[in-house]
């Protein structure tokens, strides 16, 4: 017998656990699904930091504060930071933000995902929203006006309302025939995390490197600020060259990369290297389907945007959802659903186009576009209100925002 739900969500990660929390109260039937156990880890302060973190802005914080995960991230682990400092490692270039500017205390927070996943999760279980763990969804076709999935243990999934959340390499895009467009960055990311000689001061840095961006992200372990999360955008060859290091090579290699802007580099942890790939959904709906996250669009990690982007998706689709439902709509509908893609995909589309070209234009060679960028960087490093105008929309207080977003 086929199990049924008003919506199935497929992906527990921290966007389609978001949206479910935002629907718990809708009297909707929801059913959140994963494939993995949906387990809540004990947590250690003494354990090394997760290589995979997000900086999560002030709105993504008041989205996370509604649904009454934030106090579980507090609890765990949060490193504030208050400012920004970015430069051109190719010339004189450099810019300087601060959450001072906007009389905000911080521009944001860098939070491993594990931290944020893990006090999402303890909220789920806390509802009684229905979750399914190793749940790994195999097959999908249209059976009349509803969506009938396959598990890979045999059972079937039935609703008129489907949700993929299940990351850039959405299973539920791919079985529905979604048309994406997606390139290559010929980049690859090196992250880990690494302890310096100097304290970060609570400060996000970024040096554009003749290779790609490279970030030193502030981390907090109780009242120790040596820690930094790093982002190391290469090319494939540096790439290889650099992950068969030895740790003290690294190290070095390191250091030099970032001149030695916070001391030596004193240790490091166990690196990961990810290829970077950017997509984007041509359509966000389809009749009876909607794609949030990275399932909709991934990003290059530049700016530390992609969940933030994420968390938005699933604040506004889920207003959608739940105004719609008080107007006795039906929430599979094309016109329903499509009110949600008309609010995000502009924003995100605007988002991508800004990262691709900061991209393009730091690793640009030629002379004139090194002279442009550098003055450039001075140039708006010396305007106080266009400074103020940038840190305003990544701290979320302004634009289109949903309500769990608003101040």
């Amino acid at each position: 017998m086929d199990l049924r739900a008003d919506l199935i969500i497929v992906g527990a990660g921290m966007v389609g656990s978001a949206l479910a929390l935002a629907l718990q109260d809708s009297g909707l039937d929801i059913l959140l699904l994963d494939g993995g156990p949906l387990r809540v880890k004990p947590f250690d302060p003494a354990t090394p930091f997760e290589p995979r973190v997000s900086a999560l802005s002030a709105g993504s914080q008041r989205i996370l504060e509604r649904l009454g995960a934030w106090d579980g991230i507090r609890a765990r682990r949060a490193s504030p930071y208050g400012e920004m400092r970015v430069w051109d490692g190719s010339g004189t270039g450099q810019i300087h933000f601060s959450a001072a500017s906007v009389h905000a205390e911080v521009l944001g927070h860098i939070v491993e995902n594990r931290v944020i996943q893990d006090a999402l999760l303890e909220r789920l279980h806390a509802s009684e929203l229905g979750l399914l763990g190793n749940a790994r969804l195999e097959q999908l076709r249209r059976s009349g006006d509803d969506w009938l999935l396959t598990l890979n243990d045999g059972r079937q999934l039935r609703a008129p309302l489907l949700i993929a959340a299940d990351g850039a390499n959405s299973a539920v895009r791919r079985l529905a025939g979604c048309a994406t467009r997606e390139w290559d960055y010929l980049h690859h990311a090196i992250v880990t995390s690494v302890r310096c000689a100097e304290p970060h001061r609570r400060t996000a840095w970024q040096r554009f490197t003749d290779d790609g961006p490279l970030a030193f992200l502030p981390l907090q372990r109780g009242a120790d600020e040596h820690w930094c999360s790093i982002v190391w955008s290469v090319t494939p060859n540096e790439a290889e060259r650099l992950m068969a290091l030895d740790d003290q090579a690294f190290r070095a290699a390191l250091g030099r990369a970032f001149e030695w802007r916070l001391g030596e580099i004193e240790a490091v942890d166990p690196r990961l290297c990810i290829p970077l790939r950017q997509r984007h959904a041509e359509r966000y709906v389809e009749p009876g389907l909607a794609l949030i996250g990275d399932a909709a669009h991934s990003i290059h990690p530049l700016a530390g945007q992609g969940v933030n982007l994420g968390f938005l998706d699933a604040a506004v689709l889920a207003e959608v959802l739940l105004h719609a439902h008080g107007r006795g709509e039906r929430l599979a509908e094309p016109r329903v659903l499509s009110r949600y893609e008309r609010r995000r995909m502009p924003h995100n589309l605007a988002m991508m186009a800004a990262m691709e070209g900061f991209q393009r234009l730091f690793q640009a060679d030629p002379l004139a576009l090194r002279w442009l960028r550098n003055n450039g960087l001075n140039w708006v490093d010396g305007l106080p209100e266009a400074k103020a105008v940038f840190v305003r929309q990544a701290l979320g207080l302004s634009g289109d925002l949903p309500e769990l977003a608003r101040p």
